[in-house]
């Protein structure tokens, strides 16, 4: 059902300028959307893989914060929300999702290898891959992917 969402919002949309995070997911998706594209005669010009030691993921994950209001997601690591985990935004509750423990990221992380992992040769041999490193500080990646896309928006 994913794939016709994102095909009825490409076609009404022109099919130009979009961003999709973490979609694709699978091989079989990233092959219905590369058919999409060429349907509508557009192509995809980048792929930016975020490359994540598996001990960065595990120490994001056990100290992740989200409100339970609205989404917001922080760190306990954040000072600010150290002594007050109150949400900046819509003053609720920061709590630990029911999802984020290590047996469920463990399974996750097993998904990812068979599932999501075949994704970057995919689209390396499209020479559209390009790989940032993401255990780095948010402002850094956030700065690298940036340049990454207006490199291809259009002038």
């Amino acid at each position: 059902i994913i794939i016709e969402l994102i095909e009825d919002w490409l076609r009404l949309h022109g099919g130009h300028g979009f961003v999709f995070d973490g979609f694709p997911r699978t091989l079989p998706q990233a092959e219905s959307l590369m058919s999409i594209l060429a349907r509508l005669r557009t192509a995809l010009d980048l792929a930016i893989w975020l490359e994540v030691s598996e001990q960065t993921v595990r120490d994001r994950i056990a100290g992740r914060l989200q409100c339970g209001a609205c989404g917001f997601t922080t760190s306990v690591k954040s000072a600010k929300f150290a002594e007050r985990p109150v949400c900046p935004y819509c003053d609720g509750p920061l709590v630990r999702r029911n999802d984020d423990d290590m047996a469920v990221l463990q399974k996750r992380l097993s998904e990812f290898e068979t599932k999501t992992q075949p994704l970057a040769s995919f689209y390396g041999k499209l020479s559209i891959l390009h790989r940032i490193d993401g255990n780095r500080d948010r402002e850094t990646v956030f700065s690298d992917i940036s340049r990454l896309i207006e490199g291809k928006a259009p002038a």
